[in-house]
């Protein structure tokens, strides 16, 4: 690879790494040609970007990145590495344990997530348990909601109970009244009478 060559592959992976939350760096070595084109099909439909990548080129790339630090992944570029590039946290976890049913590989060398470095294939079902902030998002909806519907359904429930009570009292107090009516009318008749009599 000439030196021009270089600086244009360093690019390529600086454009992939610049505003990139979710960077993976995975061990793709022993899967043949189908089974390697057959992972990228499935990143591919499940919007990751895979790049196998030269390590000293992918160093130098991380180095020039402004804002992240990504030295500690350093350690881990051997042998082969495919970078991994995502939007949703757990999704190249996923897709390597998924993978990994039918395959040894890959393996995961080492990862950085929602500003954490993961390095090391035992790191990998704490990553596919990562929620994607969409999960996230989610559950913080389904968590207000909850308060909210149980205040609603209490308020309802008390209404209905109020509005019950009110109707109890209020039907003893509409009988009651015209037969209170009844004795003041006779007693209003006899003080009108009284004078009268005088």
């Amino acid at each position: 690879m000439t030196k021009d060559q270089k600086v244009v592959a360093i690019q390529e992976i600086k454009d992939l790494l610049q505003d990139a939350k979710v960077v993976y760096v995975a061990d793709l070595d022993g899967l043949n040609a189908a089974k390697s084109s057959e992972f990228r099909r499935q990143a591919f439909k499940q919007n990751i970007k895979v790049k196998v990548v030269k390590n000293t080129l992918l160093q130098k790339a991380m180095e020039q990145i402004d804002g992240v630090d990504f030295s500690e992944m350093f350690q881990t570029f051997k042998g082969n590495s495919a970078l991994m590039i995502a939007d949703t946290a757990n999704a190249p976890a996923k897709l390597i344990k998924d993978f990994r049913k039918k395959e040894e590989k890959p393996a995961l060398k080492s990862a950085f997530v929602q500003e954490t470095f993961y390095v090391g294939d035992n790191n990998l079902d704490a990553l596919v348990s990562i929620k994607s902030r969409e999960e996230m998002i989610g559950e913080i909806i389904g968590l207000l909601q909850s308060p909210i519907q149980r205040v609603v359904s209490a308020l309802q429930n008390k209404s209905e109970t109020v509005e019950a009570t009110d109707e109890e009292a209020a039907a003893p107090a509409v009988e009651e009244t015209p037969a209170e009516a009844a004795p003041e009318a006779p007693a209003a008749e006899s003080t009108d009478e009284t004078p009268a009599a005088e």
